[in-house]
């Protein structure tokens, strides 16, 4: 039996994606217990060329709704990326899961040699399904979960590894 384009993307999106949201819930417990705006930690980054968290975050979510949406060949629904706000991006985040969640295996197995097409400010970018979840949807999903969750740690808020695994 083969592992199938779904098995492979929304299950693991669904496990960071509700751990971001933990450890979101996690830093306005730290804000609140230290007394600091939790507007200091949406827009803290880890150096001065990188994106805040609440882009981290916003940018994460857009990864899974378009990997997804693109793997099943439907328009990926538009979001703002207004959310400054602690409880702002758990909402986004909880949106995201119900979109992806709406899923079935069946729109996306399959669609391995499916062509996608990504229009990017230098060009298009032509990828097969396969390779386009597993060399551009996967990294980049990773790592703006990854660096928002290295950007609340850095804050100080006491989250560990399995907090960023998430709902395993």
């Amino acid at each position: 039996m083969s592992l199938g384009m779904y098995n492979a993307s929304i299950p693991m999106m669904k496990q960071l994606l509700t751990g971001l949201s933990n450890n979101l819930t996690k830093a306005a417990a730290f804000a609140e217990a230290k007394k600091v705006d939790p507007l200091v930690l949406t827009g803290s980054r880890l150096a001065p060329d990188m994106f805040a968290l609440a882009r981290q975050v916003q940018i994460a979510s857009d990864q899974a709704r378009g990997g997804v949406s693109r793997l099943a060949g439907v328009e990926m629904p538009a979001m703002a990326d207004t959310e400054t706000t602690i409880d702002e991006l758990k909402e986004r985040i909880a949106k995201t899961i119900a979109y992806i969640d709406g899923f079935t295996p069946a729109q996306i197995d399959g669609c391995e040699t499916r062509e996608v097409v990504l229009k990017m400010r230098a060009g298009e970018m032509k990828f097969t399904g396969q390779n386009y979840l597993f060399q551009f949807v996967i990294p980049n999903f990773t790592f703006h979960c990854a660096t928002a969750y290295n950007i609340l740690r850095h804050n100080g808020v006491e989250i560990g590894k399995r907090d960023f695994l998430g709902g395993m």
